[in-house]
């Protein structure tokens, strides 16, 4: 459907969601947000799918929450209403590897967004930030914790105190972003980048995905022992074996996704 919040597609084993409010530059609300959530988990799901891309548009892949839906609330409302946790945060849910393709804006909540997937490829049109201070408020969908363990606490804290704006070069060199392309060229690197992933064992994926987001949120020991675990794992797969055995033979393996 044209209008829909969100629009979906499959292409070989990729899913890609594209967000789809272009004349509002995708700003995020409740409908959207629900859709997208919606939208993960069915590909999440799906054996079928080994990766998944959002992206947005040309101009804006999403520049910020939508103000006017915010506008009247209070803090009860957004209390009784869970605002954020209850669908902005569905994306943690996902354990199959998840490419932000971000051309343009990427402005508050849409730089959340970014940052909550697992690689950001960037258009050298990109734009991050977390403007939110302009409004007397904080970026509350994860920016205050992401944004630091992807650049820095100084760097982090320009950002969010003063509303810095980084382009796709800078947002390279500071490690927010995986890689900047050519803007007309980001969604076919975005689908290379997922056709190559998804071809490897989901299985494995979604082992190393975890392992890695196990690096951010816990300490060292744990982290190893967590890794440790995970590979052991690893010889109980049938996609391990085949892939010990391909490269003995000096072929290509040939994954089932168990």
């Amino acid at each position: 459907m044209p209008d829909a919040p969100v629009l979906t597609h499959v292409d070989g084993r990729v899913g890609v969601i594209t967000l789809n409010r272009p004349r509002q530059l995708n700003a995020l609300n409740d409908a959207l947000m629900d859709a997208l959530g919606a939208a993960l988990l069915a590909f999440d799901a799906d054996a079928g799918i080994g990766a998944i891309v959002v992206t947005g548009g040309d101009t804006a892949f999403a520049a910020g929450a939508d103000i006017a839906a915010m506008a009247d609330w209070g803090y009860a409302d957004v209390v009784r209403d869970d605002f954020i946790t209850r669908n902005w945060e569905t994306i943690r849910r996902v354990r199959k590897p998840v490419i932000a393709a971000v051309a343009g804006f990427a402005y508050g909540g849409g730089c959340e967004l970014a940052l909550a997937c697992d690689i950001v490829l960037a258009a050298e049109s990109a734009r991050f930030a977390l403007p939110e201070i302009k409004l007397a408020m904080l970026p509350g969908a994860g920016g205050t914790q992401r944004l630091p363990r992807a650049i820095g606490k100084a760097k982090a804290m320009e950002m969010c105190l003063a509303a810095r704006v980084l382009d796709a070069a800078e947002a390279d060199r500071y490690g927010l972003v995986s890689r900047v392309v050519p803007s007309d060229a980001l969604m076919t690197e975005a689908m290379a980048l997922a056709a190559r992933i998804a071809g490897y064992s989901l299985p494995a994926l979604v082992a190393i995905k975890e392992s890695v987001n196990r690096a951010w949120e816990s300490s060292l020991s744990e982290g190893i022992l967590f890794e440790r675990r995970q590979l052991h794992a690893r010889f109980a797969t049938e996609d391990a074996r085949e892939g010990l055995s391909a490269f003995l033979a000096r072929r290509p393996p040939v994954f089932g996704h168990r």
